[in-house]
């Protein structure tokens, strides 16, 4: 009989959530990436602890505030495939029952660390190649944006604010001063070492207050998830 090989380009992982969320921090450099009706939050840097309590995972580092509900957490799949001049990004990406996305963690430090990290779990089962995505129209967002006009205020205010996100299960802010809000391929960015937010063009159609924050708001009704809250605010 053939040995199973010691990791497959995409694979569901046999393992529990708290385990493989207690090895990030061997991982290095990574990427904790979320998203929701045209918002992409993505926190960036080494992770320094990750405790649990209360059912949740609190991942915490000089760069990051993220926190993981373990019950949420149904299935998570590993995928080495995707790699860019000439490095790798392998990630893990955390799903719920109803198949529906989490969040991402990605390796920024190549296939070595991360690899060695998640060893002790074996090689999963291996998984089908991930379909390609459907290109999108790109718009690059009008002056009256009200995402554009929202964050360039924040930009120019240039105070200390918190950048948050929230959707079931998953909770992740940044907290500091946005230097740079920069329109392009259609989307708004906020782009920093540690931080990214990339926010749609058009996908905010107004910011409600509610609880001390500015709640982003979909031309539906509908929040994004994503938020503004003074600094000292609690994720």
């Amino acid at each position: 009989m053939l040995d199973k090989p010691a990791s497959f380009p995409r694979a569901r992982l046999a393992a529990t959530p708290e385990a493989v969320l207690a090895a990030l921090p061997q991982i290095g450099r990574l990427m904790i990436t979320a998203k929701n009706l045209g918002a992409t939050h993505e926190r960036i840097g080494p992770i320094e602890t990750v405790a649990f309590a209360d059912g949740w995972a609190v991942v915490g580092g000089a760069d990051h505030e993220s926190r993981i509900e373990l019950a949420a957490v149904a299935e998570m799949v590993v995928d080495r495939t995707s790699v860019m001049r000439d490095q790798a990004y392998p990630r893990i990406d955390l799903h719920r029952a109803d198949g529906s996305y989490i969040c991402g963690i990605v390796g920024f430090d190549g296939l070595e660390p991360f690899d060695n990290a998640i060893a002790a779990f074996g090689p999963g089962e291996a998984l089908d190649p991930k379909p390609d995505a459907s290109p999108t129209e790109r718009i690059e967002p009008a002056p009256t944006d009200p995402g554009l006009v929202t964050l360039e205020a924040v930009r120019d205010a240039a105070t200390p604010v918190v950048v948050g996100f929230r959707q079931p299960g998953f909770r992740q802010a940044f907290r500091g001063i946005v230097e740079t809000v920069k329109p392009a391929m259609g989307f708004i960015n906020i782009m920093r070492g540690d931080f990214h937010l990339h926010l749609k063009s058009g996908a905010v159609a107004e910011w409600r207050e509610a609880d001390g924050e500015r709640r982003a708001i979909n031309a539906e009704g509908v929040e994004l998830g994503l938020y503004l809250a003074p600094a000292e605010a609690q994720l």
